[in-house]
């Protein structure tokens, strides 16, 4: 959108100089009529150069141009420095046009990396309306560095008309005076405008660009020859800008290789980035500009090192000279003049990217005095009518006096309505009592998701896909109930771990809390002559994984804990801490059992020695370092699982005969087998007899999964011809852990639970 003057100003303070282009558009042609590259009296960021002394170097500068440059009768538009600027170029969902600038806030909202109300912001449809898809630009800067920029203007009383980002200026530019470098949609020419302290990196595209600000610049070289020569900045920029006729010519720029180095690579990796990003995209050719494009070797360089065409123009091809310009003049500085040359011809209203960052209140005042003229008119409208209102004022007040009567009988009718709504104020009132009440009963519900929670946490911890990706399509197989392909590993290799029972008990003092233990329950025979161990508390087998570690400092093996009965006298609920000093934690008591097919169900639990390789860790292991694996912050920890008061774990092989064996494992099977007696008939023969044995097996593949006697090929039981005793074959192991959850978000009563 053009401005409100037909030429305009454009400004862009650099840490070298002063840059000012002014164009005007006369006949469809765009004309410099004005320009002017003030070099301050220091570079702004050399060495021990202050933020006053800056300021004062700015001010200089721009009273030097005011001195040589009249901007009463003109638009002006400023830039802004590329450090934390924003833009973003995102797609919208197909939406009616009305509702896009509501969109648009929700993205920049959820795009923008700081608080909305810190920035300025504006945002750019850059798709026709008729486009199928809706592509949006986003722009955004941080407020102090828009109040910073300001500030100076306003110290001149220089009246600004907008504010745009460097980078979009340099693409502004770009598209309006070289647009035959952009051949197709997918081309891509690059702008690296380098500067004093930063380079500019801009991807340019027709529809969007990339931007990166790359924190070296020509004062790095300064730097280099500085500390190579030991010189102060100043004589160390001097030195740079002679290097060419130097006699020392060749240890300068040794001096200065690594930076041309580090600069060569920093473009390089940038554009390694917006490629891997962008793969449809076709970088053809880099157009260089800024001061630090005039050091001697530095373009050619570039070239070799990024293999890609690099130029720097010497003109301007859409922009006409006018003839009170010094046409050689004006060309001697065209690669410092890019940014005020796109700056300005957004002014006009012929840029791609015409977003304003300058901040609303301003553009609020600017617009309110350029309607000046329209507020002195507004004024003797109002004393015009001022005249006619104090005549009408008169013979209101006539009115007013002839309807005493009337008025005495409405304020009578507002009395009572007045009492009526009183009355019906203090009946509602009465109902903060009871609004209390309701809630006190709902209370109960406020925690009901906490159990449900630690389930999840629980089976989070379990060997899975996520945790072992080794043997994710064992556990794909097994949660869509492929039985052969979870038959293709064979049983004592997979990591699994079934979980079989858990019980979970609340405690409001978890220090002195018991460790509690599965209810024993009986077996039940089926409708097909399977019995099956019923569960108190059952959870679905979840798909395993190898056991883990536990973390440095904690112990990987463990002593029993004292048998029931046995275990150290404590005091009841919170009093027992309270006395010994120690302050009370709320948690739950929690109990696991189940079993798994894995050989070394040991490593499954609670491997030794892997330290923090997270890939290795076990179920004990995961459930020690929750706040590592578990992706939100879980209200759970466990509590004191290095002490044996705390924590009790026991394993041992599945088997019928077992008593020690948690209940719920398995289903109960009737087989037939062939029993070798050792009493001899007819002399020398033994005498075979038919028996059934009960077996456990796997609900889901049927295999045996307790200890079995192992049977030879005909169906008649092994025996070992060492020790004359039937071979056995140990299958699964099972698994008790009792453990303790300190629960870290519990309310500070227990009553209100």
């Amino acid at each position: 959108m053009a401005l409100v003057s037909g030429s305009v100003w454009a400004i862009n303070i650099g840490n070298s100089s002063l840059k000012a282009l002014q164009l005007s558009e006369r006949g469809g042609v765009v004309e410099v009529v004005g320009f002017d590259n003030v070099r301050h009296g220091k570079i702004l960021s050399g060495n021990g150069v202050t933020d006053v002394e800056r300021d004062e170097l700015i001010a200089l500068s721009l009273s030097q141009f005011l001195k040589q440059n009249d901007l009463s009768k003109t638009d002006v538009i400023v830039s802004v420095p590329s450090q934390n600027s924003f833009v973003r170029f995102v797609s919208l969902p197909p939406v009616e046009q009305k509702r896009i600038p509501e969109i648009v806030r929700f993205e920049a909202t959820q795009q923008i990396p700081f608080d909305i109300n810190d920035v300025q912001w504006d945002w750019q449809l850059m798709t026709g309306p008729d486009s199928a898809e809706a592509k949006v630009g986003i722009f955004a800067i941080k407020n102090e560095i828009i109040s910073l920029e300001l500030e100076h203007f306003s110290r001149e009383n220089i009246r600004i008309s907008c504010v745009q980002i460097a980078p979009m200026a340099l693409y502004n530019y770009l598209l309006y005076d070289r647009s035959e470098l952009f051949r197709s949609d997918k081309q891509a020419v690059i702008i690296l405008d380098i500067g004093a302290e930063n380079t500019d990196l801009v991807v340019c595209m027709q529809s969007t660009v990339w931007q990166r600000c790359i924190p070296m610049g020509g004062n790095a070289f300064t730097r280099a020859i500085s500390e190579t020569f030991k010189l102060n900045f100043e004589k160390a920029e001097k030195l740079k800008l002679t290097a060419p006729m130097s006699k020392y010519a060749r240890q300068i720029f040794q001096a200065m290789r690594p930076v041309f180095t580090d600069l060569s690579s920093e473009i390089q990796r940038s554009l390694g980035f917006y490629k891997n990003s962008n793969p449809d995209a076709e970088l053809s050719t880099i157009v260089a500009m800024g001061g630090g494009t005039k050091m001697r070797g530095l373009l050619k360089y570039l070239q070799q090192s990024l293999q890609m065409p690099v130029e720097r123009p010497d003109s301007f091809k859409n922009l006409k000279v006018s003839e009170s310009v010094s046409a050689a003049k004006f060309h001697e500085n065209v690669c410092d003049f890019g940014v005020v040359y796109g700056l300005a011809i957004q002014g006009l209203g012929l840029a791609r990217i015409e977003n304003n960052l300058l901040p609303r209140a301003i553009a609020r005042s600017m617009a309110w005095a350029s309607k000046a003229k329209y507020f002195t008119a507004a004024a003797v409208l109002l004393l015009v009518v001022s005249i006619l209102a104090f005549g009408r004022t008169f013979l209101d007040k006539t009115s007013y006096n002839r309807n005493e009567s009337l008025r005495r009988r409405s304020n009578n009718v507002i009395e009572i309505a007045n009492s009526s709504s009183r009355k019906l104020q203090a009946e509602k009132s009465k109902s903060s009592g009871y609004e209390a009440i309701i809630k006190k009963e709902f209370g109960i519900f406020n925690y009901r998701d906490v159990i449900p929670l630690l389930h999840q946490t629980v089976i989070s911890v379990l060997p899975n896909e996520k945790n072992n990706p080794g043997q994710k399509e064992l556990y794909r197989a097994f949660d869509t109930g492929q039985v052969e392909a979870v038959l293709q590993t064979p049983r004592k290799e997979r990591k699994q771990i079934f979980v079989t029972n858990m019980s979970v008990r609340f405690a409001d003092d978890i220090e002195t809390a018991e460790l509690g233990g599965l209810s024993r329950v009986r077996s039940v025979k089926s409708q097909s002559g399977m019995s099956m161990q019923s569960m108190s508390m059952q959870m679905p087998g979840m798909p395993g994984m190898p056991g883990m570690p536990g973390m440095p400092g904690m112990p990987s093996q463990r002593t029993k804990a004292p048998a029931r009965g046995k275990t150290p006298a404590r005091g009841k609920g919170g009093q027992a801490a309270k006395e010994s000093g120690v302050e009370s934690k709320a948690g739950f008591v929690v109990t696991i059992a189940g079993y798994s097919p894995y050989e070394k169900i040991g490593e499954l639990l609670e491997p030794i020695g892997v330290g923090d390789d997270q890939n290795k860790w076990g179920l004990i292991t995961r459930l020690m370092n929750l706040e590592k694996i578990v992706d939100v912050n879980s209200p759970f920890e466990l509590y004191k699982g290095s002490e044996i008061s705390h924590f009790e774990k026991d394993t041992g092989e599945v088997d019928l005969d077992s008593d020690k064996m948690p209940l719920g494992i398995g289903i109960v099977e009737e087989i037939k087998s062939e029993r070798q007696s050792s009493t001899l008939v007819r002399g020398s023969k033994q005498k075979t007899t038919s028996g059934v044995r009960e077996v456990l097996i796997d609900p889901m593949t049927k295999e045996i999964i307790s200890k079995a006697v192992v049977l030879n090929a005909d169906g008649s039981e092994k025996i070992d011809p060492k020790t004359g005793e039937v071979e056995y074959e140990v299958n699964d192991h099972w698994f008790t852990l009792k453990l303790k959850f300190a629960w870290k978000d519990a309310p500070a009563q227990a009553d209100d639970l």
